[in-house]
C-alpha cells in the first residue's frame, strides 16, 4: 500500500480544501478555520488502513492493470469517505465514553474550548462523506448503490454501539449475560460492516459489480472481523502498551471482551466468583487479580489455538471462492492481520 500513500495523502488536501469552499453555506473566516482544524485534528491522524484498502482491493480486482490517475483518485476519494466516517464514529463515541485520549491525543471534545461542540462537529463528519460522494460520484452509474451502501452501514455501525452501550451500563454490571455470542453480535456490527465490509464493497462498486452477488464476500469480512476484535481484545490485556500504543482498559471498563466471555467459559464457581467481584472495577488490585486468573486459565494458548484455527477457517472459506481476483482481495485482507501485535 506504500505506492498509494502520498497520493492518497495529496487527496486529502484536495477534497478538504471542497469542503471548505462548499458552495452550498457561506464560510466565514471564523468557522472556515474552525472547520479546517477540525478536520486535521480528527479525519488523518490514524493508521488509514481502512482507506488505503479502497485503493489495494480496486488494484487487486482489476488483476494488476495499470489504474488510471482517475481511478487512483476516485478510489481514494472512496477510501478518505470510510476515513472520515470513522472519525464522525470516534468524535462521538469518545464524549459516550468520556474518554481522555485517542490516536495519542486528547479527544476532541477535551480540546480547550471545543467541549460539546464536537457533537455538531460530528454531525458535520457525517455530512461530509456526502458531500464528497455527490462531488464526484454524481454521474456514476452506481451512485445510488454507493449512497446505500453507506447508509447501510453507519445504520448496522450505530446499532452495533447501542448493543454496546446498553450492555455496559451503569449500576446494571451483569457479567452473567456476557456470552459468546453477543460479543459476535457487538463485534459484527460495531466494527465489521465499517471495518472491513465496507472497503471492499466500495472497491466492488467501482470495478462495476452488483454487491447483491458478493454476500458469501460480505460473511467472510465480517468473520475477518470478529477475528480482528478478537485479537484486539487479547493485545488489550496481553499486548505491550508501547507496542499497541495505549493502555487496555476492557477490564476496568467492564467491556465485553472476548478474555472475559472465555474466562467466564472456562473457569470453575471459585473463579467465576473471583471474576463476578472484580471485574468492571477501576482498581490496580482488581484489574491484577482478573489478569492473574486469565493467565492461570491460560488464555495465551486458548488464544493462540482460536487463532489458528480462524486462519484455517478463513484460508478455506477464501479459496472456494470462484474469483482469483476476489481471493487476492481477501487474502491481502486478511495476510494484513494474521499474528499482528498491534
Amino acid at each position: 500500500m506504500g505506492e498509494f500513500r502520498s497520493k492518497f495523502l495529496e487527496v486529502y488536501s484536495l477534497l478538504k480544501s471542497e469542503l471548505l469552499h462548499d458552495s452550498a453555506f457561506e464560510f466565514t473566516d471564523d468557522s472556515r478555520q474552525w472547520v479546517d482544524r477540525m478536520l486535521d485534528y480528527n479525519v488523518p491522524g490514524g493508521k488509514l488502513n481502512r482507506g488505503l484498502s479502497v485503493i489495494d482491493s480496486y488494484k487487486l480486482l482489476k488483476q494488476g492493470e495499470e489504474l488510471s490517475d482517475d481511478e487512483v483518485f476516485l478510489a481514494s476519494a472512496l477510501g478518505w469517505c470510510i476515513e472520515w466516517l470513522q472519525a464522525y464514529f470516534l468524535v462521538l463515541d469518545d464524549i459516550m465514553d468520556n474518554s481522555v485520549t485517542r490516536r495519542g491525543q486528547p479527544c476532541w471534545f477535551r480540546v480547550p474550548k471545543v467541549g460539546m461542540v464536537a457533537i455538531n462537529d460530528g454531525i458535520m463528519l457525517r455530512n461530509h462523506v456526502l458531500r464528497i460522494i455527490k462531488n464526484h460520484f454524481r454521474e456514476k452509474p452506481y451512485y445510488v448503490d454507493l449512497l446505500d451502501l453507506f447508509n447501510e452501514v453507519e445504520f448496522q455501525t450505530a446499532s452495533g454501539q447501542m448493543i454496546d452501550l446498553i450492555t455496559t451500563l451503569e449500576g446494571e454490571k451483569d457479567l452473567s449475560k456476557y456470552s459468546l455470542p453477543l460479543h459476535h453480535r457487538i463485534v459484527q456490527y460495531k466494527t465489521g460492516y465499517y471495518s472491513f465490509y465496507l472497503p471492499v464493497a466500495c472497491a466492488l462498486l467501482m470495478a462495476g459489480e452488483n454487491l447483491d452477488n458478493h454476500n458469501d464476500v460480505k460473511n467472510i469480512l465480517i468473520d475477518m472481523g470478529i477475528y480482528f476484535q478478537v485479537q484486539d481484545d487479547y493485545l488489550d490485556c496481553f499486548g505491550h502498551p508501547d507496542v499497541i500504543g495505549k493502555i487496555g482498559t476492557d477490564i476496568e471498563d467492564f467491556k465485553c471482551s472476548w478474555l472475559v466471555v472465555k474466562a467466564l467459559e472456562l473457569g470453575d464457581e471459585q473463579q467465576k466468583t473471583l471474576l463476578h467481584e472484580n471485574y468492571g472495577k477501576a482498581d490496580e488490585d482488581c484489574v491484577a487479580k482478573v489478569k492473574d486468573l486469565y493467565k492461570a486459565l491460560n488464555l495465551e494458548g486458548v488464544f493462540a489455538e482460536y487463532e489458528s484455527k480462524s486462519y484455517e477457517k478463513l484460508i478455506k472459506a477464501i479459496e472456494v471462492h470462484p474469483s482469483d481476483a476476489v481471493q487476492a482481495v481477501l487474502k491481502s485482507f486478511l495476510a494484513k492481520i494474521y499474528k499482528r501485535q498491534k
